[in-house]
């Protein structure tokens, strides 16, 4: 696969295997080995001969540019809410089991709700 990019490359910039060989300082059999699959070129020279067919090494590794496959989920203001609550009142039992004190409840659950507003001032609702 790799082999056939470069070559698909090569020929596109109206290229020989010689002159790619000439550049990369390496012979045309060697090209050649690697267009016919025979051979495989190491890291460095496949970064080298991207930057010579003015491509980058996804594109020689798999033919073509891949496209990102980034999944953002969006949430709605009534799921933010009803996390924050249950986050707050989670802390707060928390706090007061460990102790034993209503005032490091609370403490706890404002410090939980100073938290979630700095959240959505930096990074917004989305």
């Amino acid at each position: 696969m790799v082999g056939e990019n470069i070559k698909r490359f090569r020929t596109q910039r109206h290229m020989t295997q010689d002159e790619l060989a000439q550049q990369l300082n390496v012979t045309r059999q060697a090209v050649s080995n690697w267009e016919n699959g025979k051979t495989q070129p190491d890291i460095d020279t496949l970064h080298k001969i991207a930057q010579i067919l003015d491509v980058t090494m996804e594109e020689l590794i798999y033919g073509s540019k891949q496209a990102s496959t980034t999944v953002v989920k969006k949430t709605t203001v009534q799921q933010v809410t009803k996390g924050m609550s249950f986050g707050a009142a989670l802390a707060m039992v928390i706090s007061y089991v460990n102790w034993h004190s209503i005032g490091w409840a609370i403490f706890h659950g404002l410090l939980n709700w100073a938290y979630v507003i700095y959240f959505i001032l930096r990074y917004g609702w989305n």
